[in-house]
């Protein structure tokens, strides 16, 4: 993968930056322009993208460049509060754990999986979506289901032993149980070639929505800082409550529409997989969390709600870009 397309002048010369060797020296990076968020945006997704698989033509050593630590903070501190804001002003249930130290969260999540509203983007596949369309959805999924898995996997070092194991378990069947033709995102990659749509890694970044790349920047955000470990796992949670069904609608929209086999076959695996990891994620994960450590409890919801938030917010730029009422 290469560095995407510059945005506005701070993703300008960060990207300007990291194709030069690293340097020890102090940057005056531009002030981030809150009329352009998306340049803020695609700026703090290169910098996570420093700990995945980085960039063809950037030095590997600016991953921990400390040049770059000050600016990192402060978008991934922005990003935080506006997810926190958000968080707030949309009051979930967030009941905390009861007076003898045992914990609902569960049930909370579930509340909040409930109250949740907005359109559905499976739903549209299913039964009215253009190819073209279609196309478009897969294209902006690809950033995330490329990786998929990975972003929680910096998760499992932060945990004890019981939530730990539970946590493995699910990464392992994410992981494809040990094959690697088996791994989700390689499934993915698949179906993208199979459909006739480019299958490296970040390929269509430079199209990529805004609140796609929130999607994308919160994951890694809650994935690498130890302190938002619940966060990570609340999303976690509710992205396996809630995709089961809407995984069986996108694999009958592509089947209606004549996707071939492997790209289909991408969402049946999500069907019967999701639907088994959502208890497990509730119950073996979120639960023994909370049981652990109570603090954690609204840290899980923040989360939890945050993984609701940041998907109605993708589905009502694509339909709204689909001119779909």
């Amino acid at each position: 993968m290469r560095l995407p397309t510059s945005r506005g002048p701070l993703s300008d010369v960060v990207a300007g930056l990291l194709k030069r060797p690293v340097t020890t020296q102090t940057v005056d990076f531009p002030v981030p322009d809150e009329t352009r968020p998306d340049d803020e945006a695609i700026t703090l997704w290169m910098l996570h993208e420093l700990h995945y698989r980085g960039f063809d033509d950037v030095d590997e050593a600016w991953e921990w460049a400390p040049v770059l630590m000050p600016l990192r903070h402060r978008l991934e501190r922005n990003l935080e509060l506006s997810l926190r804001r958000r968080f707030a002003a949309g009051r979930p249930l967030r009941r905390g754990p009861a007076a003898d130290g045992a914990s609902d969260v569960v049930s909370d999540i579930e509340a909040v999986i409930t109250a949740s509203e907005g359109r559905s983007l499976a739903r549209h596949v299913q039964r009215h979506a253009s190819r073209e369309e279609t196309l478009h959805l897969l294209r902006q999924r690809s950033i995330y289901h490329l990786k998929e898995a990975d972003p929680t996997t910096w998760v499992v070092p932060r945990l004890e032993a019981t939530t730990k194991a539970a946590l493995v378990q699910v990464q392992y069947d994410e992981y494809g149980v040990g094959d690697p033709a088996r791994l989700h995102h390689e499934l993915f990659a698949r179906g993208l070639a199979a459909s006739g749509l480019d299958r490296d890694y970040g390929a269509y970044i430079d199209e990529t929505l805004l609140p796609v790349l929130e999607q994308n920047n919160a994951l890694s955000l809650f994935g690498l800082h130890r302190r938002l470990r619940g966060a990570a796992l609340g999303h976690l949670a509710v992205f396996e409550a809630t995709s089961s069904v809407p995984s069986r609608q996108l694999a009958q929209g592509l089947a209606r529409l004549e996707f071939p086999d492997a790209m289909v076959e991408y969402y049946d695996e999500h069907v019967e997989a999701d639907a088994v990891h959502e208890q497990l994620v509730l119950h073996d994960v979120c639960a023994a969390l909370v049981a652990a450590e109570p603090d954690q409890h609204d840290e899980v919801l923040f989360g939890a709600w945050s993984c609701l938030d940041l998907e109605a917010r993708t589905a009502e730029a694509l339909l709204d870009d689909w001119e779909v009422a």
